[in-house]
């Protein structure tokens, strides 16, 4: 998809996986770790790829995921994340019960369409609207905006408050997500006590927030670094003239 801030998205794309190869790694996870951790509960499509570039086959396995003669996980426990595909979206909301997370990263169809490229084809007003209208059939149901804050980007004052603006109406749960830095990007992560006011502004406001913690980041294995090159990469896209000075300063 090309997002800008993240690692795995210079690689490019080379090919969906199977729906025996998605269940097979959740298979492998539980006959490596059972002896160690106990048996794992949470399963996230996410991270390498767009899961919904692939909707048919993680359909698929999801239903093999919570049948109760497959791996019979709760629905509840299985998140899909994508970065709004209108049109599987709407598939998966109707086929699945299941959580969906939807990475927002940021307020203003101009930085979207910067950071998120998938933006110049479904814009932010789409995304949400449609959120909306899908929500309203879908009972106790909360998507979890996923929000990776960049210095000098979208995390402004201004931009929480226009994110407070942009979920209403739309049952929520907001994930603030710290930068993790790899030298395929030029962004900055924004720090920790910018963040806790971000947060703030949005819990005084009565969104339901959490602070996410960078995990695995001294092993390039964090959230936005997974990933390895290759020959060909997806491009750096031209940053906006308004962001220079952003980007210089946090440097």
């Amino acid at each position: 998809m090309n997002c800008q801030f993240c690692y795995t998205g210079r690689m490019g794309l080379r090919r969906n996986l199977t729906t025996a190869e998605i269940v097979e790694q959740a298979v492998f996870a539980r006959c490596l770790l059972s002896n160690e951790v106990g048996s794992i509960t949470n399963v996230v499509f996410m991270g390498m790829g767009e899961p919904l570039h692939n909707i048919e086959n993680v359909i698929k396995a999801i239903d093999i995921m919570v049948h109760e003669q497959g791996l019979y996980f709760s629905p509840c426990k299985i998140t899909v994340s994508t970065s709004s595909l209108i049109p599987q979206l709407k598939r998966f909301l109707h086929e699945s019960n299941c959580a969906l997370a939807v990475s927002l990263n940021a307020t203003t169809d101009e930085v979207r369409n910067w950071i998120m490229p998938i933006n110049r084809k479904y814009n932010l007003g789409l995304l949400l609207e449609t959120l909306r209208e899908e929500l309203h059939f879908k009972h106790n149901y909360k998507v979890l905006f996923e929000y990776v804050m960049l210095a000098g980007i979208n995390d402004s004052i201004e931009d929480a408050k226009r994110l407070i603006d942009l979920v209403q109406g739309i049952p929520c749960k907001i994930n603030l997500i710290s930068f993790n830095p790899h030298c395929g990007s030029q962004f900055k992560p924004t720090k920790e006590e910018k963040m806790i006011e971000f947060r703030n502004i949005l819990a005084e406001a009565g969104c339901v927030i959490f602070l996410r913690p960078s995990r695995g980041d001294d092993q390039m294995a964090a959230c936005g670094q997974l990933g390895k090159p290759g020959e060909i990469q997806a491009p750096l896209l031209r940053v906006p003239a308004q962001f220079q000075t952003a980007l210089e300063a946090s440097a």
